[in-house]
């Protein structure tokens, strides 16, 4: 299965605790880290919810 590279390009900082223990789920603890995920609707979802604090990097 193909695989998205997920990067934190803004910070948690003052972000809803729901959309802190997203990024958590994703793997994103600091900024600019990058994680690499299988590309599943569940993931997508993930993103999607928090797509104003990360970037997909291909």
């Amino acid at each position: 299965m193909a695989t998205i590279k997920i990067k934190q390009t803004k910070s948690r900082i003052g972000a809803p605790k729901d959309q802190k223990r997203t990024l958590d789920a994703l793997g994103l603890t600091k900024m600019h880290r990058v994680v690499e995920h299988e590309d599943t609707p569940a993931i997508m979802g993930l993103i999607r919810k928090v797509k104003h604090l990360v970037t997909v990097v291909e």
